[in-house]
C-alpha cells in the first residue's frame, strides 16, 4: 500500500457523510420532534430494511431508481438485491402485502438511503430521508392533507420561509393522449419540456402529423407558469382540450383552493409543464423550495396503483424529505448545552447507588475513569458529585 494510500485510509466516500456529537444530537431532536407530528396526524411509523429484492425495490416508483441503486447478489439464494434508494417502493409493499385493511392507511417513516450518485436534496448519496404515505383515498383532501404536513415539516425544522411549486402529470398526459402520439413520442417531447426548449417544442410538434389546435395546447404547455393568473390562462389556452385536460386543471384548482385556507402564508408557484417523477406519478406533484436553496427541499405528490405489482391496487400519496438538509438550512441556531454530571473514580457504594438513582431520574452522570486524562470541563460537565457529610450529593 502506497504511503499516499495509507494516510488518506479515514477518508470517505464522496457524497457519503457521517455526523459528529453535537449535530448527531440536533438531528436525532429533529426526528423525534417530526415524528411525534406524524403521530399526532395518525401516522404510523414503519422500519422497511435496508436492503431487499431488486425487483421489489424497482416497483411502481422505483422503476425511475434502477441507476440509482447499488446492486449485488444474495448469495443464499442467488437473486439480484439493492440497497434501498428511496423508501417509497418499500412502504408500497408493506401497504399492499403486510397491512390488508380497506381503510386508509397512514404511514411514516425516517432512514438513511444509499443512491449511486447525488440526486435533488444537496449533493450528499446518503440522505437521511423521512416522509409520509397515505394509502386508500383517491381525493383532493388526501393530497391536501400530505401538503400541509410537508409544510408543518419544514416548519418544525426551522424553515419559515417556504414557496411550494405545484403541477399537474394529468394535463400533459392529456394533451399528448390527444395528439395521438405513442411512447417514443411522448417521451422526446417529455425531454424537451423539462428543458423548456421552445423553439425545438415548436420545431418538433410542426414535424408531427397533429391536429393544430393539439399542437398549439402543447406549445402554450411550458408557458403556463407562475402565480395563479396561469391557471385563467390555462383554461383559455385549453378551451379544446379532452375532459381528461380539463378535469386535471379543476383537480388542482379545488387542491390549491383547499390547501390555502388551511395554510394561507405559503407562497405558491404553478408550473404546468414540471413533470419530475411524470413516469410514476398519476396525478397532483408538488414541491417545496426555501431562499437560498436552489434544490427542492421535499417533494411529493399521488402515484396511484403503485402496490399493483404486489397484488393490491390502491391510491396513494405521499412526501418525502432529506432531514440532513432541512438541519443545514435550519433558523433554529439552538445551542445544544450537555448539562452533564461528573462523578469520580470511586467504588464507594454509595457513589454507585447516587449514580443509578440520578440517571433513573433522566440526569446524564459521566463517570470518570482511573488515570484517566481531562476532567469534567473536558467532558463536557457543568456540575460534579461530590462526598460531604458521608452523603454524595450533586456541586
Amino acid at each position: 500500500m502506497s504511503n499516499t494510500t495509507s494516510n488518506n485510509s479515514w477518508l470517505l466516500p464522496q457524497g457519503i457523510e457521517e455526523a459528529l456529537p453535537a449535530e448527531t444530537a440536533r438531528l436525532e431532536s429533529l426526528r423525534r420532534n417530526i415524528l411525534d407530528i406524524y403521530s399526532s396526524w395518525g401516522y404510523q411509523l414503519v422500519m422497511p430494511p435496508m436492503i431487499e429484492f431488486l425487483d421489489s425495490l424497482l416497483t411502481g416508483t422505483g422503476h425511475d431508481l434502477d441507476l440509482q441503486t447499488f446492486k449485488l447478489i444474495d448469495q443464499l439464494t442467488g437473486r439480484l438485491m439493492g440497497v434501498r434508494a428511496d423508501m417509497t417502493p418499500q412502504v408500497a409493499r408493506i401497504d399492499s402485502h403486510q397491512l390488508k385493511n380497506d381503510a386508509p392507511n397512514r404511514l411514516c417513516y425516517v432512514g438513511t438511503v444509499l443512491r449511486t450518485l447525488p440526486d435533488g436534496f444537496g449533493s450528499s448519496r446518503s440522505p437521511f430521508q423521512a416522509g409520509v404515505e397515505l394509502y386508500g383515498h383517491g381525493g383532493i383532501e388526501s393530497d391536501v392533507e400530505v401538503l400541509c404536513l410537508m409544510v408543518e415539516t419544514l416548519r418544525a425544522s426551522g424553515i419559515n420561509e417556504i414557496s411550494i411549486d405545484i403541477g399537474h402529470v394529468g394535463i400533459y398526459r392529456g394533451l399528448t393522449k390527444q395528439a395521438g402520439f405513442n411512447d417514443e413520442q411522448e417521451a422526446t417531447l417529455f425531454e424537451m419540456m423539462q428543458r423548456k426548449a421552445i423553439p425545438e417544442i415548436q420545431a418538433y410538434l410542426n414535424a408531427q402529423s397533429i391536429d393544430k389546435k393539439v399542437a398549439d395546447m402543447l406549445n402554450a404547455l411550458p408557458e403556463l407558469h407562475g402565480g395563479e393568473s396561469c391557471l385563467q390562462d390555462a383554461e383559455k389556452q385549453f378551451s379544446n382540450a379532452d375532459v381528461s385536460v380539463k378535469d386535471a386543471l379543476s383537480y388542482l384548482q379545488q387542491a390549491v383552493t383547499k390547501f390555502k385556507q388551511r395554510v394561507g402564508d405559503v407562497a405558491i408557484h404553478f408550473d404546468l409543464s414540471e413533470l419530475r417523477g411524470y413516469h410514476y406519478h398519476t396525478g397532483l406533484l408538488f414541491a417545496a423550495y426555501t431562499p437560498g436553496e436552489g434544490q427542492e427541499v421535499a417533494r411529493g405528490g399521488r402515484y396511484d396503483d403503485i402496490g399493483e405489482v404486489f397484488g393490491r391496487a390502491r391510491p396513494a400519496t405521499g412526501f418525502s424529505t432529506d432531514l440532513k438538509t432541512l438541519l443545514n438550512l435550519s433558523q433554529q441556531k439552538v445551542a445544544l448545552t450537555s448539562n452533564a454530571i461528573f462523578a469520580p473514580a470511586d467504588d464507594d457504594p454509595d457513589l454507585w447507588s447516587a449514580i443509578q438513582e440520578l440517571r433513573a431520574q433522566g440526569e446524564k452522570v459521566i463517570q470518570s475513569l482511573p488515570g484517566q486524562k481531562g476532567g469534567a470541563k473536558e467532558l463536557g460537565c457543568d456540575q460534579e458529585l461530590k462526598l460531604a457529610s458521608g452523603r454524595w450529593i450533586v456541586d
